[in-house]
């Protein structure tokens, strides 16, 4: 199987995690309310805790591997700002997407980054495929209540619209494959952009939605979603 085939149908797999969160958001009905509570908010802070990952272990790694110091703190910073800049407008225009838009900030470069070293370290692709899927289950679970819950959107309507946002995922992976993987310095801004922009949107928006006032165990799920990514930096790294 042709290289460009791998990638598209890992990027698939990785990506079709989104709906399948999502559905199971629809589905899913917990009684008593207050363990339907503990575990909406457990799931949140999973969701931080494998976003905070992705920082600490794939994007900032990768973003800082071919950068001098002042391009890494400008992509950085570039990336918090922007992100603090279209939070306001989507609150302006009473819009909240806070996990929409962790989730395809940390989907989209992390595809960037497969299809670019899959050129040289097939297996770490394979691996960062898997761990994005593990990542945006709980995302596209999170991001689907929060669509449903500020919105007129139905359940039905947010499947759908994460199906189509998974062709995102090979578009990114085979740039990266065909154009990036030459250019490693692009990359490696992308992700620090991705990496800085995430890391707001986390402490703005989704870990205050993750506490919930005596109750212990979602900070929990802060913690096991970032074991989740140390595990696969493991695994990556042999």
């Amino acid at each position: 199987m042709s290289d460009w085939i791998q990638i598209t149908l890992l990027t698939l797999f990785a990506g079709i995690a989104m709906p399948i969160g999502a559905a199971i958001a629809g589905a899913e009905h917990i009684r008593p309310r207050w363990l339907e509570n503990e575990v909406r908010h457990s799931v949140i802070a999973f969701g931080g805790g494998a976003l905070l990952a992705a920082i600490a272990l794939v994007l900032v790694p990768e973003g800082i591997r071919n950068l001098p110091p002042l391009w890494i703190v400008l992509c950085f910073m570039g990336g918090g700002v922007c992100f603090m800049l279209l939070d306001a407008h989507l609150a302006a225009r009473g819009t909240p997407a806070s996990q929409l838009m962790a989730m395809l900030s940390d989907y989209i470069p992390e595809a960037l980054a497969l299809g670019a070293t899959f050129v040289v370290f097939r297996d770490a692709g394979i691996l960062l495929a898997c761990i994005i899927a593990l990542q945006n289950l709980p995302e596209g679970f999170n991001a689907c209540r929060e669509l449903t819950a500020s919105t007129h959107y139905r359940t039905s309507h947010v499947v759908g619209a994460f199906t189509l946002m998974t062709l995102l995922g090979p578009a990114a992976g085979l740039t990266g494959y065909f154009l990036l993987s030459g250019f490693p310095q692009l990359v490696s801004g992308i992700s620090l952009f991705a990496a800085g922009g995430i890391l707001y949107v986390v402490f703005q928006d989704i870990a205050p939605q993750s506490t919930l006032k005596k109750h212990w165990a979602p900070p929990l799920g802060a913690v096991a979603g970032f074991l989740l990514g140390i595990l696969g930096k493991i695994f990556i790294e042999g």
